[in-house]
């Protein structure tokens, strides 16, 4: 049977009642009229993740006259140490939503409900999609909990905190037939898009070799790198569930919010942070969406010496294809595009993208038309699709095994840089050859009692 938008919107106007606060007009706009979405048509979002980039994805979602945001969920209620040290936090975004349809509707919004912890959200009947936006070892538990809850979910990116749970993710999605977009945008773009139909079509000759310059280092971008001091938890931040199935840590203010990055614990540093971009590109330049490489080898790096950050601050490690194919990731060396980007080289050019531009060499090749038989996946705005695709139940244009085994590439560079040793990979296993330390290290041990949740939700 075919599943239409109302299967699966399923609230009607009593929904949107609960939005607006005791109005004696109801304006015409919520009420679906002069152009407006009927209430009883949006999909309801709940925000799970209150920092920086959940209040940049709460921001484009809220563009989309389709989408209701009713929930926010965040560990923290209220502060700085975000982005430039900036404010966020439920709170904080659930003040700027219910601004926003209040700005829309010309009444006064007190709508939008806080949640602490995801797990309640997730028990709501009435929320269609989920917009997770938390640190990267908080992906998995909450992804698989979603898609078993038939939840649809946006998840940024870097999709995983290791392989293994990238893999449990994937798997989850695909069992409960949700609709996932990891938010890996730059699939989204005009400017890579075109560098990937040029490098496919053929018309530039076969691909050889890859470059992805990243960024690399461990900026301050909270402003509290220098907090290292171990101090009380703030009131109104829920530190332990921060943690969740992350080791036992002391609280630092230098640990926690956007600096999570530069911590192993947590994240995977420049490496991962930026791995869900470049990388993902050349994962689909080269046509890999689906597998990877077989060998990871000649790793070189420099990793943090400050008293809590630990990931590596320069990085260099090749990729190798079973087509021969190499793929350069790194932020130094002569063959890094600066500023970062991505570079296909092939036998009859090369093609350059970045967020902002596209080049090639020879020009030339900017003058060849590309033919219909060419185009690849269009989508040119992430969020967009995303919602287009919960209504037509369509793969997104960064779907969750896509996003996995483009981040199992940064995963495996790590782990090579970790151990200085090159890497068999084998992309159908998804195990490293005869190299058990590696393959210990495609998972991690999850604290208790999230180890049992994580466990209880893998299919």
């Amino acid at each position: 049977m075919k599943t239409t938008r109302r299967d699966f919107i399923k609230k009607g106007s009593a929904a949107m009642g609960a939005m607006i606060a005791v109005p004696t007009i109801i304006p015409a706009s919520a009420l679906g009229k002069n152009g407006f979405i009927a209430p009883s048509d949006r999909i309801t979002m709940a925000v799970i993740g209150a920092g920086n980039q959940g209040g940049n994805d709460t921001r484009a979602f809220l563009q989309d006259e389709r989408v209701q945001i009713t929930a926010i969920c965040d560990v923290n209620k209220k502060s700085d140490g975000y982005w430039d040290g900036k404010v966020a936090g439920r709170e904080f975004i659930m003040e700027m939503v219910d601004q926003s349809y209040q700005e829309r509707f010309g009444k006064k919004y007190k709508g939008t409900v806080g949640y602490e912890d995801f797990r309640e959200v997730l028990q709501r009947k009435d929320i269609d999609v989920i917009e997770l936006a938390t640190p990267d070892h908080w992906h998995a538990i909450p992804v698989m909990m979603a898609a078993a809850a038939k939840k649809d979910i946006y998840c940024q990116k870097p999709m995983s905190l290791t392989v293994q749970e990238g893999r449990d993710m994937s798997n989850a999605v695909k069992h409960h037939n949700v609709v996932f977009q990891t938010g890996s945008q730059q699939r989204s773009s005009e400017h890579f898009r075109w560098a990937v139909e040029m490098v496919r079509s053929g018309k530039i000759g076969k691909l050889k070799k890859v470059t992805c310059g990243l960024p690399g280092g461990t900026p301050d971008f909270g402003k509290t790198a220098h907090l290292t001091e171990i101090k009380p938890v703030p009131k109104d931040f829920n530190f332990d569930m921060w943690l969740g199935p992350a080791p036992e840590a002391p609280y630092q203010p230098c640990r926690t919010h956007v600096n999570y990055r530069w911590i192993l614990d947590y994240s995977g540093g420049m490496v991962t942070d930026w791995g869900g971009h470049h990388p993902d590109i050349a994962q689909w330049g080269i046509g890999a969406d689906d597998s990877g490489p077989i060998r990871i080898q000649n790793p070189k790096s420099k990793w943090s010496d400050h008293p809590v950050y630990n990931t590596a601050t320069e990085f260099y490690f090749e990729a190798i294809y079973e087509n021969g194919v190499e793929l350069i990731v790194s932020n130094i060396g002569k063959d890094i595009d600066i500023p970062s980007g991505v570079r296909f080289h092939c036998e009859a050019g090369t093609v350059w993208a970045s967020r902002e531009q596209h080049h090639a060499d020879p020009v030339s090749v900017l003058d060849i038309k590309l033919e219909e038989k060419d185009r690849l996946y269009t989508s040119n705005n992430h969020y967009r699709n995303f919602i287009d695709c919960v209504i037509s139940r369509k793969p997104t244009a960064a779907p969750a095994e896509t996003a996995h085994r483009s981040i199992t590439i940064s995963h495996l560079g790590n782990i090579a840089m970790m151990l200085n040793q090159d890497l068999e990979w084998d992309p159908v296993k998804e195990k490293v050859k005869d190299n058990f330390l590696a393959n210990q290290l495609l998972s991690r041990q999850m604290r208790e009692p999230w180890d049992k949740v994580y466990l209880k939700y893998r299919v």
